[in-house]
């Protein structure tokens, strides 16, 4: 079998058959193509059985596009080998197995949505209120615990409060449920395995004498369950092979455990341990700016990326003015490319957190740039985003029925669809909107709630009607109870819409629910840039692990929200940060741009933020600085705080000349002349001045 296209490292890889082996397989240093090689090198030049082997990733997608490089390898011996993700052999073993483990041949597996309606039956039946036990909550709970191979059983010696032992009277129940449904959820698909093999020795001897060979890519990304899954059948023969990179071990969130590739010595003493350090995918530069952020980490291997390829550029950092000239400044060098024949699908701008892609998208949008945000919605095209404008729209205008339909049942009120219909047709015999027609039941409550805010806003700012809406609605305190990872980040993006408010205020100085709609209604129509494909990507750095392009701007690498701020406390954490910058820095491969900015508003709130310490880590010989820009106009010196104002005065204001002071609050209502009428103004905003 011809290995040419290999280098010595990667050859060795592959021909080595001696026991456990550990690969450590830099960023862009072909280790799916190691392992792919391998497996074929297995069959064609060891003679192993196809029958015998065993090849596991994560994703779906890894595994078939494993499978279609191994058939092109191998022809129709490939077809023999198990390569699958963990929860599909999780599936082979309790399918081969069902009765060993009480459950009958027709069982089915839940997916989370039908977990989570088994749970919200239990809460019912329980009688508790799901606003005060959220079902979602409960659901990754017992998630977790499985995860960690827990039962109901193991689970109760960590009951000690009240709100656990709600959990684990759930739990016991959703067992004995699934039980009796013949059913398993995902977590069953790994933990379930684990139980029959620790119950039927002869079980697991079976499936050690069918996988001789097993080989896992990502093992970095290992969790608990996985981890023993692949121990317990390897055990035996003792022919393991793990392909990784602790480096890129950036899942501790989902429980991805990386002290498992960092103890894979340990487990197995006379494991070999072959580095792989040259990469194919990046410049010289590109690599040194990767080995000097990572080397700082101490939880890791020692291991250098190294490459062949040029030089290139320095990597060019800029820091900007604020999150604004952020986005301008990566919108104009984007431009550029594009101009000098750069494919627009070549180019990547990647971030920490989802909010931080409305700035960019805003700034494309305005340029005409198209663009796609992976692994997200647009901004403005998110649920939580689409239901909090719903909500301003039917503040601004009751009679809008397609915003009351939209938020009726945001977050859930048990207003049922017929319910809705009948309002629909009462409101058609009336002539009136639906929201007219509302006069009764759960629905008025609704109702209730939009005229509360209507009275409460008369005089708020923009950004705090947006407050009032997310707590009088319950769509923060919903969020904030489901505590998932999902969760965080729609209260995130929530947050973040105040940013938009925040700076329609100061701009304009106007507090106009109308102008701010039709303001944010031309930003927020996405429509012509859904189909295609030759677009700029606006990605988290999560998303982009295993991705590659050629021209790569990594933003807001600022103290504080890379690395984040909820990562402070923890050394862990904070190397995990690390391990992230190094996925960003490692996505590139011919030219990498660092930018942050000096302040930034961010959910509403305008912080001043020290440059990351990533940046710190970087020797100046691998960074071209742009030159720092004299302060630019500060858009706080619009506001006037120490202002002070009385009913009756007179002021002038630029645009709409003479008025008189109708009301003060924390805005003031300001009469007009007939052609402008009465506006609300931010109080102190520069733009009026007493006469």
């Amino acid at each position: 079998m011809k290995l040419d296209g290999l280098n010595d490292k990667q050859k060795e890889a592959v021909k080595y058959s001696g026991g456990p082996l550990l690969i450590l397989a830099g960023a862009g240093s072909g280790k799916t193509r190691v392992l792919t090689t391998k497996v074929a090198y297995l069959v064609n030049e060891e003679g192993i059985n196809p029958y015998n082997l065993l090849a596991i990733t994560f994703t779906n997608k890894a595994a078939k596009e494993m499978k279609e490089r191994v058939i092109n390898m191998l022809g129709p011996d490939a077809y023999k080998i198990q390569i699958s993700t963990f929860h599909s052999l999780g599936l082979l073993l309790v399918r081969e197995n069902y009765q060993k483990l009480g459950f009958e041949k027709n069982f089915t597996i839940l997916d989370s949505d039908d977990s989570l309606t088994i749970i919200k039956k239990i809460l019912k039946d329980m009688n508790l209120d799901p606003k005060v036990y959220n079902p979602r909550a409960i659901r990754n709970k017992i998630s977790g615990a499985k995860n960690e191979l827990m039962d109901s059983k193991y689970y109760s010696r960590f009951a000690n409060s009240e709100y656990e032992e709600i959990v684990l009277s759930v739990f016991e129940k959703y067992e004995q449920r699934l039980k009796k449904n013949n059913s398993l959820d995902f977590d069953d698909l790994l933990l379930l395995p684990l139980k029959l093999f620790k119950e039927n020795p002869d079980v697991l001897e079976k499936y050690q004498e069918r996988f001789k060979y097993i080989l896992v890519d990502e093992y970095q990304d290992t969790n608990e369950a996985q981890y023993r899954l692949i121990k317990a059948i390897g055990s035996k023969y003792l022919n393991i092979c793990v392909v990784g990179d602790l480096d890129q071990s950036i899942y501790g969130f989902r429980g991805a455990n990386y002290r498992n590739i960092l103890n894979f010595e340990k487990d197995y003493p006379s494991a070999k341990v072959i580095l792989l350090e040259e990469n194919y995918r990046s410049t010289g530069n590109i690599l040194n700016v990767a080995n000097d952020i990572i080397k700082n980490n101490k939880q890791r291997k020692d291991k250098n990326l190294w490459t062949k390829n040029v030089e290139g550029p320095k990597i060019r950092y800029h820091r900007a003015y604020d999150e604004q000239d952020e986005a301008y400044f990566v919108m104009n060098e984007i431009k550029k490319l594009i101009i000098s024949g750069v494919n627009k699908e070549d180019i990547a701008v990647l971030y920490r957190t989802n909010a931080q892609s409305r700035n960019m998208e805003e700034a494309l949008l305005k340029e005409n740039i198209p663009y796609k945000v992976v692994g997200s919605f647009y901004f403005y095209n998110r649920k939580e985003i689409k239901d909090l404008i719903s909500y301003l729209k039917l503040i601004y205008n009751s009679n809008d029925d397609v915003s009351l339909m939209r938020v009726i049942n945001v977050p859930k009120r048990q207003i049922g669809p017929k319910t809705i219909e009948n309002l629909s047709l009462k409101a058609v015999d009336n002539g009136t909107s639906i929201y007219e027609a509302i006069d009764s039941g759960k629905e008025l409550l609704f109702k209730n709630i939009i005229e509360d805010i209507k009275k409460e806003s008369e005089n708020l700012s923009l950004t705090e009607l947006v407050d009032l809406v997310l707590d009088k609605s319950g769509m923060k305190k919903e969020l904030e109870s489901i505590k998932t990872i999902d969760s965080e980040i729609r209260l995130e993006n929530l947050e973040e819409f105040k940013s938009i408010t925040k700076n329609f205020e100061e701009n304009n100085g106007v507090i106009s629910l109308e102008e701010f709609l039709l303001e944010i209604a031309l930003v927020s129509d996405i429509e012509e840039h859904k189909n295609n494909t030759d677009v700029v990507t606006l990605m988290t750095i999560h998303s982009a692990k295993g991705l590659e392009f050629d021209h790569v701007f990594l933003i807001g690498l600022e103290e504080g929200l890379f690395p984040h701020v909820n990562s402070m406390d923890s050394p862990d954490e904070i190397e995990e940060e690390r391990r992230l910058c190094y996925v960003a820095v490692t996505r590139a491969k011919k030219t990498l741009t660092l930018v942050n900015a000096k302040r930034r508003m961010l959910y509403g709130n305008t912080n001043s933020n020290l440059p990351s310490r990533f940046i710190d880590e970087i020797s100046d010989d691998y960074l071209e600085k742009d030159e720092e820009e004299p302060l630019k106009f500060n858009k706080k010196d619009m506001i006037d705080e120490s202002a002070e104002y009385s009913t009756g005065d007179k002021v002038i204001h630029d645009t709409y000349g003479e008025g008189i002071i109708v009301s003060v609050g924390s805005v003031l209502t300001i009469a007009f002349n007939h052609k402008y009428g009465i506006k609300k103004i931010m109080k102190g905003h520069k733009s009026i001045r007493k006469v």
